[in-house]
């Protein structure tokens, strides 16, 4: 799936889709002991101004977007399964004026509800603009691992946490997430950007 950048609609600052951005992804159902290492993660995030970029679906995503938008300069980029709606402008107004969320879909305004047809393609338009990955777990089989094995997705480093839940994905190659930013350490979890 190569995006051309014009199919894009957007609310926002365009300008974060230059950033190197990581994509975060958790599936719908997880085990809660990855709660507390995924907000450390965000916490990284926000402390190093890292550009996330999701659709902010699942619980644990959406828990995540809200904590990512208190940081005053965090810069996010929001995914959507659907097409963008006025609302959105008034909700987070705020935010779009400082230049640091962008809100992005592949969908006409007309498209108001999220399928999973609009789903998988939200997803893909994701794993085609991300640099890396971070997956704190993925259920074995499910929407996250197809979409890590498709070709959009290859050659893009993929972190997750270091916990016996996720060997599946260590064992894939993923890289085991270990936090230091915070501590004043560059954090080095964080691979340069792809030539494009």
């Amino acid at each position: 799936m190569n995006i051309n950048p014009e199919e894009i609609r957007t609310l926002g600052n365009t300008a974060l889709l230059k950033r190197p951005k990581t994509a975060f992804f958790c599936s719908r159902q997880y085990p809660e002991a990855i709660e507390k290492p995924t907000y450390l993660w965000a916490l990284e995030q926000r402390y190093a101004c890292n550009c996330v970029l999701s659709g902010f679906h699942s619980k644990l995503e959406q828990a995540v977007f809200r904590y990512l938008l208190q940081g005053p300069e965090q810069p996010i980029v929001y995914a959507l399964g659907r097409g963008i709606q006025t609302n959105l402008r008034f909700e987070y107004g705020h935010e779009i004026e400082a230049g640091r969320l962008l809100f992005i879909t592949l969908f006409e305004q007309t498209v108001r509800s999220i399928t999973a047809e609009t789903a998988e393609i939200r997803n893909l338009m994701v794993a085609d603009l991300a640099d890396q990955f971070f997956v704190p777990y993925m259920t074995a089989g499910g929407n996250i691992e197809r979409l890590l094995s498709n070709p959009v997705s290859q050659g893009k480093p993929i972190y997750t946490l270091d916990l016996p839940m996720n060997q599946p994905l260590l064992q894939r190659g993923a890289l085991p997430f270990r936090p230091a930013g915070v501590l004043g350490r560059q954090a080095p979890y964080f691979a340069p950007p792809r030539p494009r």
